[in-house]
């Protein structure tokens, strides 16, 4: 392990890090940059948007498939060889994407493309671990949080310019000169540490778990689908979500046991018994449904509620980009000086203050305030990334380096497809009920007085008297509907700060990092 512990990469860390940064942040990018895009590719491929969800879907579960297998093959084949291996796939799948001619045609190629992306950042992680000393890992970790954070909230306003300025092909075809790029610099940069290449010489001889890849791929899979389909399918109302349901419970049940007794298992579920690791999966969980619930969660509520285009939206989120720009390298600097435990509570309790502040929200605001929503979320979102990945390496050797940056990266992925299916379904279920709310109190004599005036408006204004009658009821329907909308909002904006609180008592099963340039990882 001294050998180990002695490795120093042949290049600069830095230009290290800044190479695989660019594959994550074309990665994360694309997973948000699709969305916007949806009804133009139906569109243009005589399908229903409720069928060109698919294409979201396919990409997730996929990602969801290769995230706990990525490990697994990068210690057969070679860390280096991998990650290319997935730039490649990743950039010829999104040529193909771009050129289909058919909805079935993109689904089959973007289920490669997140075969191909949700391998990228297992490894980049676990090349920043060993490539920074131990001083300098908060700040490795800052760079690549950067592109995470950043990616998903530029997403919605470059896909809104893309589609409205050319067309929806060139959303993937942007990918294409980055891979080069991104595969070029790769090659000459990044290089195996010798912990790896003993590791893939090692697991050459090893037997392959069958049954574990096929539990994975039914467990995670069927609950991708479940997340991502499950309000729009009505959830136990709907045989198929039924069904799916069953089959995820079911294999991901069947895949922990397996994986926990498997001698050579494809993901190490045994590493979750380091009190710091498993801490440090439920609270990239729980960072993940917020990150990603509020990436959504603002730009929706500006085009739902208050008519934005989805290029202005996603402007709204552009700012708090810049706030995790500034934020991340102080916090990758605080975090080899400062136990990474209190950072992460900072950051916690200011996301939670900045949530509630955010619950103030109405049909009314600026385009200003909504700015603010998001800059205030992203400074407590800046706290959190980096420390929890750095108190996830204490007390692990280099060789687990991979499987801990695969149980990262999937709780990530997890939580942030959780969060997204709360917040869909909590917004149609209490938007609902206060709708139904409102509208019991239609018979009160304001409202009746308000419907008065707003007729009386549209009489003078020209309109016979029964459509005066129709517009001003019509006009009023729209009003409750808009505002029971936003109260729906603010429910879930709530439980959003609720699970930020819960996610607090955690760190006191922590163990501290060890400030001051000691290594985290065991040795």
């Amino acid at each position: 392990m001294n050998q180990e512990a002695a490795w120093i990469p042949r290049h600069n860390p830095w230009l290290v890090a800044l190479t695989v940064t660019i594959a994550t942040f074309m990665e994360v990018l694309d997973t948000s940059i699709a969305n916007v895009a949806l009804p133009h590719i139906a569109g243009s491929l005589s399908a229903s948007v409720d069928e060109s969800t698919w294409i979201l879907t396919s990409y997730l579960v996929a990602n969801a498939v290769i995230l706990p297998m990525s490990a697994w093959v990068s210690d057969r084949v070679g860390r280096k060889r991998f990650y290319m291996t997935c730039v490649v796939l990743f950039t010829v799948s999104s040529l193909c994407c771009g050129l289909c001619t058919s909805l079935p045609m993109l689904i089959f190629f973007r289920v490669l493309q997140g075969l191909g992306g949700g391998g990228l950042a297992p490894s980049e992680q676990a090349i920043l671990a060993d490539t920074f000393p131990p001083r300098q890992r908060g700040s490795g970790f800052a760079l690549y949080g950067m592109a995470v954070v950043l990616a998903p909230a530029i997403g919605p306003t470059l896909g809104g310019y893309i589609t409205d300025h050319f067309s929806w092909h060139w959303i993937f075809f942007i990918n294409i000169p980055v891979g080069i790029f991104s595969l070029l610099l790769t090659s000459i940069m990044v290089e195996d540490p010798p912990h790896v290449i003993e590791t893939r010489e090692y697991s050459r001889g090893k037997p392959v778990d069958y049954v574990g890849f096929a539990l994975v791929a039914i467990g995670l899979g069927a609950t991708e689908v479940v997340l991502d389909k499950g309000q729009e399918s009505d959830w136990f109302g709907s045989p198929f979500i039924v069904f799916f349901s069953i089959l995820a419970f079911m294999g991901i049940c069947y895949f922990i046991v397996w994986e926990w007794n498997e001698e050579h298992p494809i993901l190490e579920l045994r590493l979750l018994k380091n009190p710091n690791l498993a801490v440090a999966c439920s609270l990239m969980f729980a960072l993940g449904a917020v990150l990603f619930g509020t990436t959504v969660l603002i730009p929706e509520f500006l085009q739902t509620v208050m008519g934005y285009t989805a290029q202005m939206a996603g402007m709204a989120l552009s700012p708090g980009g810049f706030m995790v720009m500034i934020c991340m390298p102080i916090v990758g600097q605080l975090v080899s000086r400062v136990d990474a435990r209190r950072l992460i509570a900072f950051g916690f309790i200011i996301l939670t203050v900045s949530l509630l502040y955010m619950s103030s929200i109405y049909p009314g605001i600026d385009f200003q305030t909504a700015m603010k929503y998001r800059i205030f979320q992203c400074l407590g979102l800046a706290f959190l990334f980096v420390p929890i990945n750095t108190i996830s390496f204490v007390g692990v050797t280099p060789s687990q380096g991979n499987q801990v940056s695969a149980l990262i990266n999937l709780f990530r992925n997890l939580g942030g497809s959780v969060g997204i299916s709360m917040l869909s379904t909590m917004l149609a279920r209490r938007s609902q009920v206060h709708q139904n709310f409102l509208s019991a109190h239609t018979g009160s004599r304001a409202f009746r007085n308000s419907v008065a005036s707003a007729q009386a408006l549209l009489f003078h204004a020209g309109s016979s008297l029964p459509d005066a009658a129709r517009q001003a009821n019509g006009e009023l329907y729209r009003t409750v509907q808009q505002q029971a909308t936003a109260l729906a909002y603010v429910d879930a904006i709530r439980v959003g700060a609720v699970c930020c609180i819960l996610a607090l008592p955690l760190l006191l099963l922590a163990k501290r990092n060890l400030p001051g340039g000691k290594p985290a990882m065991a040795h």
